[in-house]
């Protein structure tokens, strides 16, 4: 709408359809030919625009002003490519604060930064110095400038996951390395694509975890993720290194360097960073807590809840009923987000406002979903897979894949024994992980014994010692 492609009547006729049909929004306004695929893929895919002045960028020019500051006071930067560097704001966006900055005398330029005389350097006056200091105090935040809750809620909602569908080539190629069931392969393409909750629950060590990782990399398109955000003057860090993998492919200018009054001139609004749609993993370690906004008191910033740094990605919850929170109290704190999309953060001066709740979310658990959750969660989460253990067969080809991974022989002898011997005497159901199980522990043998690597029937034997606890009589 506001490219002026569609009026409201348009989007209000595509909602209506969407309510009868379902889909996505996007797919209705196709459907009933208000705007063309093309089009609509070409606005979904649009970067975050670059901002040329203070006021678009979106945030209020003293708040910018106090970013910049606290940058000259704490790193000591002087030239203007070095604060646009830091900050990530453009050069004229830079020139136009320190032109504030000077009318209030917050800063004097003291004289050349280079032989050329192209760069001056710009120093702090006393009253900039104290104007920083009380920056410091009210936030210690110093790096790259915030982007607006709306401009963060507009491009999740552009770059939505569910914008990204998945086929039948592209997953079985993800999953190729893993041996699974032609039914597990058919129900996993349309739960990936629908974006709601899916449940892996099973025996442990059949690959629910490797499935879900694996389902990370079947999403290949682009998002951009904010530092941070501004949201009612404060400030919440979203990008982390940790779990959000940077796609840079922008070429390395001649005269890129901080030095230069050449800056490189960017693909889109450097406040924001291209990466591969995230894959976040926890695990036993999941708190309540941890799905809030978490409040430094000493820094006086926010850093963003695990749901908000898994936007437009994949969120897996592993070992589900083993947190330290209960899994009702879980999933009743994601009760409406798991159904509308929608989730609530509150600030600690009270603040309380909404972002996209836009994440694949994968739940997994070797506990029956019955003494999880009762049937209203049950009825949250929209797709239940059971993964089984392997048959015979996959048994048998997983082992082979295993073997041919570490050079080793897999003779019929070793098969034989386990499958018509071991697992029957010990009734004991076969697990996809055995295979790599025994393997390990055979090449850790021969390692200690100083041998070329082999597996035997004794070292196979030996292994199984390790995986069958004897329990105590009664």
């Amino acid at each position: 709408m506001a490219k002026n492609l569609l009026d409201e009547q348009q989007l209000e006729k595509a909602t209506e359809r969407q309510k009868v049909v379902g889909g996505l929004i996007g797919d209705n306004l196709v459907a009933l030919g208000f705007i063309s695929r093309e089009k609509l893929e070409e606005i979904l895919g649009e970067a975050p625009p670059i901002p040329k002045t203070i006021a678009e960028t979106g945030l209020d020019a003293q708040f910018l002003l106090n970013i910049v500051l606290k940058a000259m006071y704490v790193a000591g930067h002087q030239t203007i490519p070095e604060i646009s560097n830091h900050t990530k704001l453009g050069r004229l966006i830079i020139e136009e604060l320190l032109q504030i900055a000077k009318k209030d005398a917050l800063i004097e330029v003291r004289g050349a930064a280079d032989a050329n005389f192209t760069l001056l350097r710009h120093n702090l006056t006393s009253a900039g110095r104290e104007r920083a200091s009380e920056g410091l105090r009210q936030c210690q935040y110093v790096g790259p400038a915030p982007v607006p809750l709306a401009d963060y809620q507009t491009q999740t909602q552009k770059q939505s996951i569910t914008h990204e569908r998945i086929n039948a080539e592209t997953l079985s190629r993800a999953l190729s390395h893993l041996v699974l069931s032609k039914e597990i392969s058919r129900r996993l393409g349309p739960a990936i694509n629908s974006g709601r909750a899916i449940l892996f629950y099973g025996s442990p060590g059949n690959g629910k975890t490797s499935i879900a990782e694996a389902i990370g990399h079947t999403f290949k398109q682009n998002i951009y993720i904010p530092y941070c955000v501004e949201a009612d003057g404060q400030i919440i860090k979203i990008f982390d290194s940790a779990v959000h993998q940077e796609n840079s492919s922008l070429p390395i200018l001649e005269h890129s360097n901080t030095d230069s009054i050449y800056l490189r001139l960017p693909e889109f609004d450097p406040r924001w960073v291209r990466c591969h749609r995230p894959v976040i993993i926890s695990g036993g370690e999941l708190t309540l807590q941890m799905l809030d906004l978490q409040f430094d008191p000493n820094s006086k910033y926010y850093e963003a809840p695990l749901q908000v740094k898994a936007t437009g990605g994949i969120f897996i919850i592993d070992d589900f009923g083993r947190q330290l929170v209960r899994p009702q109290d879980l999933l009743n704190r994601w009760i409406y987000p798991l159904e509308r999309k929608i989730d609530y953060l509150i600030l600690h001066t009270g603040k309380k406002f909404d972002l996209h709740f836009d994440q694949l979310v994968i739940f997994g658990t070797n506990i029956p979903p019955g003494q999880l959750m009762d049937e209203a969660l049950l009825r949250r989460v929209h797709y239940k897979l059971q993964i089984n253990p392997p048959g015979v067969e996959d048994y048998k080809e997983i082992f082979r894949r295993i073997c041919h991974f570490y050079k080793l022989e897999l003779s019929d002898e070793i098969l034989s024994y386990l499958l018509n011997s071991f697992y029957p005497l010990r009734k004991m159901p076969l697990a996809c992980f055995h295979p790599k199980f025994i393997v390990e522990h055979a090449i850790a043998a021969c390692n200690f014994d100083n041998s070329p690597p082999c597996l035997t029937l004794d070292l196979v034997k030996d292994a199984l010692e390790n995986l069958v606890v004897s329990r105590p009589a009664a």
